[in-house]
């Protein structure tokens, strides 16, 4: 998915996702929620696999990934909404899985290295910053034996539920 800022310089790239509403009974809840309003795919709970730990972004926000089978699914299927969703675009887990397709860069602040992050290459969008790091456990929880990053995460990234 793609989501203009409002400069409509930077493209950010992320999984539906957003904030918890009051009547949204847990982050599961949420999650079905957000997808169903920003793509306009109704999953069903039974389809949910399970969360993962919480990662945090730039601002210290607390994110959840949910994790959960939605089957064959043709990106032009769905019904984005245009207020929040720019461009839908799937990436196959062999695209993923295969090495010259993943990469990492690194960030720099005042001159001095601050943090290495991985990046996904050669779909029709690069997949970085936050996107990438949920992708890149998801690998690890679904083809853990086929996927093996090269950066060392915390061991307590499993999924949970």
């Amino acid at each position: 998915m793609a989501q203009q800022s409002k400069d409509q310089v930077l493209c950010l790239f992320s999984f539906p996702g957003g904030k918890c509403d009051p009547a949204d009974q847990d982050v599961v809840h949420t999650a079905l929620r957000e997808t169903r309003e920003e793509l306009g795919l109704a999953v069903p709970e039974d389809h949910v696999w399970g969360v993962l730990q919480p990662v945090y972004d730039q601002a210290k926000n607390t994110v959840v990934p949910v994790l959960a089978g939605v089957g064959p699914l043709d990106p032009q299927s769905l019904q984005p909404n245009p207020e929040e969703v720019e461009e839908v675009f799937a990436l196959p887990l062999a695209h993923l899985l295969q090495a010259q397709n993943q990469g990492y860069t690194h960030f720099c602040k005042g001159g001095h290295f601050r943090y290495t992050m991985p990046v996904f290459l050669h779909g029709p969008h690069r997949v970085w910053g936050l996107t990438a790091i949920i992708t890149e456990f998801t690998l690890q929880v679904l083809v853990p034996g086929a996927y093996q990053p090269r950066l060392d995460f915390p061991g307590e990234w499993r999924l949970r539920g």
